[in-house]
């Protein structure tokens, strides 16, 4: 099957939304806003022209270390399968764009980051923490579903067409 893969560079505009789902997996969402610029010609000077708006949808370790790793307001680069979606709901047309990240990582033109490498010998990415101390899986609820999806309905999720 094809897939449309892109690369979105832009600002997390959500906090990370960290869950484990009823089968076990972890799954991170956020949304991503990505502001094309263009260069006025009459005030020599760079403006903002739109913004694009992105959820942004990862499994298994890529979520974990999203969530001790990715910030509000944060400069980021997401590679992924991009699907767009129609959808009607009270006799409105609604678009969305979702991406199913494959890799996630921090736009070093903008800043700085230190890289930690995490061992996937450890049970549950222990010793792995955000910047408050915390453990993603001691973040999310016990037994916490991801919002939209039922028992074990991975496939329910924008943007999967199966188990992910």
């Amino acid at each position: 099957m094809n897939e449309s893969h892109v690369t979105v560079v832009g600002n997390v505009a959500t906090p990370v939304d960290y869950r484990v789902a009823a089968s076990g997996v972890p799954v991170a969402r956020f949304r991503l806003a990505s502001t094309v610029r263009r260069f006025d010609q009459q005030s020599r000077s760079w403006a903002d022209a739109f913004t694009s708006f992105f959820t942004v949808w990862a499994w298994r370790t890529l979520a974990t270390n999203i969530a001790s790793s990715v910030s509000r307001g944060e400069p980021v680069i997401v590679q992924g399968q991009l699907r767009v979606q129609e959808n009607e709901r009270d006799g409105r047309r609604y678009v969305s764009a979702d991406l199913t990240a494959s890799s996630v990582g921090h736009d070093l033109s903008r800043g700085t980051t230190a890289f930690v490498r995490v061992s996937a010998a450890k049970p549950g990415l222990t010793g792995v923490t955000d910047r408050n101390g915390f453990a993603p899986h001691e973040m999310a609820a016990s037994g916490a579903a991801v919002p939209g999806m039922g028992e074990g309905a991975e496939g329910s999720v924008p943007g999967q067409g199966g188990a992910p």
